[in-house]
């Protein structure tokens, strides 16, 4: 089982050159980061965390310029969005934007999106939230024709463009893995439909026993599909020698461990502690 890290960048916690930095350095194998445009002050929407919505929520970087930092000054390490709220964007803007930082890292990126769930901030993008998970989909398939057709179209409900010129095409061919993220009762239908790969947040599933479930259910459907290994990213991590078993005994593939967003100092030292005792309980 691979462990990364995933984390709120802003505007007051740790760069992001120096986080991707220490976190190669210890031996983590991705980073993640998240993205929110805005947060509209007047909010109908509860956070799914409950309580208050947390400062860092409308203080994030720009994911991809985020990311593009972490690039330059790492090698080996996985760059990642947890998740790409893709309703909200252009699409060929965004393709273009992926493809690129695609190049920058050398083929390390990997495409975490999700629907989003604050109705507020999609609605000032000009989605209804009611067709954001088609729009999701319709996006992502757009994106996968520009990165791999020379001349490319895509006609859909919500996304339509004819014959349409543009590079550069990403490294990985055909295009960066894209995680769905999520833990309704669809996510295991888009991840067959539409993804390579399934990204659940531990605290919305209650427990670990929802997502062994349905990572079970998840294997049976795709070799009944005919798919290959469909890879696990799980959002929430432990450094519990018990909890690590069992979530690697379930076939979890990627653990991701939550980092605060917190100043340079602090960040530094929770990520050298956390990496000591991922190494302890691996002894």
């Amino acid at each position: 089982m691979l462990h990364g890290l995933v984390t709120f960048l802003t505007d007051y916690s740790v760069a992001p050159p120096e986080l991707a930095r220490a976190a190669e350095d210890e031996g983590f194998e991705s980073l993640f980061v998240t993205e929110h445009t805005h947060i509209p002050a007047v909010r109908e929407t509860p956070w799914p965390g409950g309580a208050d919505l947390p400062r860092e929520y409308s203080h994030t970087f720009d994911p991809f310029v985020a990311l593009a930092g972490a690039a330059a000054v790492t090698t080996t390490l996985k760059l990642g969005t947890g998740v790409c709220l893709v309703a909200q964007h252009d699409p060929i803007v965004l393709a273009k934007q992926v493809a690129s930082l695609d190049h920058l890292c050398g083929g390390r990126f990997l495409l975490g999106v999700g629907a989003g769930w604050n109705r507020e901030e999609m609605r000032n993008h000009g989605v209804d939230p009611t067709v954001r998970f088609r729009m999701m989909r319709e996006h992502v398939e757009a994106m996968r024709e520009i990165w791999s057709q020379d001349e490319a179209s895509y006609a859909g409900k919500h996304v339509t463009f004819e014959r349409i010129w543009s590079w550069p095409k990403p490294v990985q061919r055909p295009g960066p893995p894209v995680l769905i993220g999520g833990s309704g009762p669809k996510v295991i239908d888009r991840v067959l439909a539409y993804g390579d790969g399934w990204a659940p947040i531990s605290r919305q599933t209650g427990n670990l026993q929802d997502i062994a479930d349905r990572i079970v259910e998840l294997r049976q459907r795709a070799a009944a599909a005919g798919r290959d290994h469909i890879p696990v990213t799980v959002y929430g991590g432990s450094t519990k020698p018990d909890t690590l078993d069992r979530l690697a005994a379930m076939g979890v593939d990627r653990l991701l461990h939550v980092l605060p967003t917190l100043p340079r100092d602090e960040a530094l030292q929770r990520v050298a502690v956390t990496a000591r005792l991922l190494h302890a309980a691996a002894d």
